[in-house]
């Protein structure tokens, strides 16, 4: 899982431009196959990869589906990890990344007042 958010987040950080199979393998320490077979399964699960073709082609993150940046309030925060830490065991990988996330963009003064105890 981790790999596969790696992957996203080379894609991501080139807004739009297109990155080989070989580029993405390099940034990633795999082969291209690698990254192919990590595609196809991201693609089939729904995660908005595109392939443009041709010279210059490759693989992109498709910025029209991504969300717009939301502004919460630390209370707002703080309901949002509560709900995350309540999953416990059950938590997908989703959800610990989200409260890594989250609690990294607190400031931190309002950091340790939201601090989740454990999330497994």
């Amino acid at each position: 899982m981790e790999r596969q958010h790696a992957l996203i987040e080379e894609l991501r950080r080139r807004r739009g431009a297109p990155r080989s199979a070989e580029a993405l393998a390099d940034a990633l320490g795999v082969t291209a196959r690698t990254v192919e077979r990590d595609v196809a399964r991201m693609r089939e699960s729904g995660i908005p990869i595109r392939v443009q073709r041709g010279p210059g082609g490759g693989y992109l993150f498709d910025v029209r589906s991504q969300l717009e940046p939301v502004a919460l309030e630390p209370d707002e925060v703080a309901a949002l990890l509560v709900a995350l830490v309540a999953l416990g065991p059950t938590a997908t990988e989703s959800a610990r990344s989200s409260m890594h996330k989250l609690t990294a963009a607190l400031v931190d003064s309002a950091q340790a007042a939201v601090q989740p105890r454990s999330i497994h």
